[in-house]
């Protein structure tokens, strides 16, 4: 399946993000820094030069924290810039440190 770079629509009053996306598959594997080691699946949505969406479960995924990630196209430690629930799933963008 061949995906191509995009600007995803959005509202314009939410999405203020300016990097082209590309849409993408596949699980992420988050660990946020803290006290509590835990491992968090997740399903990658979408990647940007800077950062990645990934759809979730987890509450403990807040703005402003930091985790470790492990995804099919990159490795490293990123922050939870946003998140918000879409038909009932946590959705959260990530940028890469």
């Amino acid at each position: 399946m061949e995906m191509s770079l995009h600007k995803l629509s959005y509202p314009s009053s939410w999405d203020r993000r300016t990097e082209l996306r590309k849409p993408a598959e596949g699980q992420v594997v988050l660990a946020p820094e803290g006290n509590i080691p835990e491992l968090i699946q997740a399903r990658l949505l979408d990647t940007s030069a800077s950062g990645f969406r990934a759809a979730h479960s987890s509450n403990r995924i807040e703005t402003g924290t930091r985790v470790i990630f492990r995804h099919s196209a990159a490795a490293g430690t990123a922050r939870v810039i946003w998140n918000r629930i879409v038909d009932g799933r946590r959705e959260s963008g990530f940028l890469i440190l």
